[in-house]
Parts: structure tokens; sequence; C-alpha cells
């Protein structure tokens, strides 16, 4: 069955279509024959119990420089118009992005949206995480300079993080001498107005950072992204490198703990990280890594999620 689908995302010029999960998924649900539609975040419009969003349909192929070819631009009822809507634009977690779950909450009962924009809402990657403290390296989340000396003299090492930051920005590590933590807490004072979060450095990262993706629940591959030399953040924006993997069976262990709760909130496209069997994020808002992993273990975990959501729409008909 074709379906309408569209994506709220960031600009289609900006893509880097090598790496890109998004544009991996639009070119598999565009092989299934479904109708492709692109529009942004900040289009968004709500009007008397509807939702609109000005928007181009599109279609893509995998070539540099010609990867996408827009349609005269439409006004779409989301509700009425649209079989899906996938969330997809990129971090920050802001009040923008916040926003645009609660309008397209208003979509219950008519739209698919994936990922669920209440789920997406209440489940920040690095607080949604501390519901599986058992499985987390020790972690102090605070605006206290107090607090994180305390925490520092006790592990020594640590990193110190954005509550909302995504791709590595703004990643530190302070070591055991290291007099940065108060310049640090100062500085996230001022750029925040939330806590930041402070954890026990691992010195495996070097090692790797997996990022290993879910599907509705059930894992469905793994890279090990590796940081490069001088660097701790292993993410792939930062100039990380990717390595094949498979799960161990600690991994195994925590995708089981939060598969049933990641399906059960329609959470359907998550990636976590975990470094040396600890886990420290788990990223629902715009999941990357397919492109990668797929490469690397000749899967097509595109392929899932479009069987995924088509399973979820078929049920909701």
């Amino acid at each position: 069955m074709s379906l309408t689908i569209a994506f709220q995302m960031d600009p289609m010029e900006g893509i880097k279509i090598a790496g890109d999960s998004t544009f991996a998924l639009m070119l598999s649900a565009q092989a299934r024959g479904h109708r492709l539609w692109h529009y942004e975040a900040a289009d968004l419009s709500y009007h008397d119990g509807r939702v609109f969003a000005p928007a181009h349909p599109v279609t893509v192929e995998r070539r540099e420089g010609g990867h996408f070819r827009f349609g005269e631009r439409a006004m779409l009822d989301l509700g009425a118009d649209v079989d899906v809507v996938l969330m997809r634009q990129d971090p920050p977690f802001d009040l923008a992005y916040i926003t645009a779950t609660h309008l397209l909450e208003r979509l219950a009962g008519s739209a698919l949206v994936v990922n669920d924009p209440a789920a997406v809402r209440n489940a920040p990657e690095k607080l949604f995480v501390l519901d599986y403290a058992e499985f987390m390296p020790p972690t102090l989340i605070t605006r206290s300079l107090d607090e994180a000396r305390a925490f520092h003299a006790t592990h020594g090492e640590v990193v110190v993080k954005p509550l909302y930051g995504n791709a590595g920005s703004a990643v530190f590590h302070v070591g055991r001498t290291d007099a940065n933590l108060a310049a640090l807490t100062e500085l996230f004072g001022q750029v925040w107005r939330e806590p930041f979060m402070v954890q026990a450095f691992l010195p495996d990262v070097a090692l790797g950072d997996k990022r290993i993706v879910l599907v509705d629940g059930k894992p469905a591959g793994a890279v090990n992204r590796l940081p490069k030399k001088g660097e701790i953040r292993s993410n792939l924006a930062v100039g990380g490198s990717g390595a094949r993997t498979e799960l161990t069976p600690r991994e195994e262990e925590i995708c089981a703990a939060l598969g049933p709760e990641l399906a059960r909130r329609g959470l359907v496209f998550v990636g976590i990280d975990v470094i040396a069997g600890h886990l420290t994020e788990i990223n629902v808002t715009s999941p990357t890594g397919i492109v990668a992993i797929d490469a690397f273990n000749g899967t097509d975990t595109a392929a899932l999620i479009w069987d995924a959501v088509e399973a979820r729409h078929a049920a909701q008909a």
C-alpha cells in the first residue's frame, strides 16, 4: 500500500547524503512507492483544530549535487492529507523543538507520527536514560560547583556535558589534576539555565563508543565509533570513525531492558550509546547511524524501520 509521508526535517540542501540516516529513509520509502513531502518544523501552523505545513513534494536520488527535486509547494493538512509524519529535524532540543511535538501531538488518531511526539518530548536523551541507572556510569546532574568538585574528587576523571547538547558538542574531559572545573561550571551556568551532567570518565572510550540502533524495541545493528587521536568524543559528526562490531551479552541485556518500553511509547527508531558496557544516552529525537551499520553488516535498517512504521499505520487504520 502506497503511503503519503511528510518528512519534518532540516533543509534538503544541507544533507550529506553519504551518511545521512534521514536521506537513507527517504530513498527506502521512495523505493517502496510511497509519496514523499518535505517541510521544516518552523513551517508548522495550527488553526481551528487542524495542523498545517506548506510543503514540497520531493523525489530523491543518491547523486551528489543533485540528490533531490522539489515539486510545487502546497499547503498540507497533516491530519487529512498525510498518512505518516517522520519527525527528523536535528536538535537542539529547545522550546521550538518542544512546541513542534505539542503541535504534532494534535494528529493523534489521524496521521501516524514517528517517533511519537509526546514520547519524544518526555524522553530527553540524557534524562530518559536515568530510568536505567543500573546500566549507567556514575552520574551527577547539578548546577552546584561544590557538588561537581566532590564528584570529581571521588572519581578522579570526569566528563562534563550539557543536558540538551547533541553530536558531541560542548563535551569536556576534566582530568585528575585539571583546574578547569570551576571555570566550566561558571561557563555552563552562563550559557544554559538548566543543570549540566557530570559522569565518571570511562578510559575505554578510546576503544569505541558503540551506537546501537533499536527498531520498535528490537536491536537492528550497531557501529563502534572510534575517537580520532587526541579526542574523547567519538561522534561521527566530529570526526570519529566507524568500525564493524557485534553486541556483547551486556549490550544484549541493556537492549532487552529498554526494548519493551521503547516499543510501548511509540519510539520506533532509537539509537543508544554504550561505552565499555555502560549506557550513556538514549537518542530519540533524530537518531543516526543506520548508513554506517548497514555498510559494515550488509543489512537494510531503513527497510526494518519502514516495516515497523507500515505495521503501526495498518494497526491504527
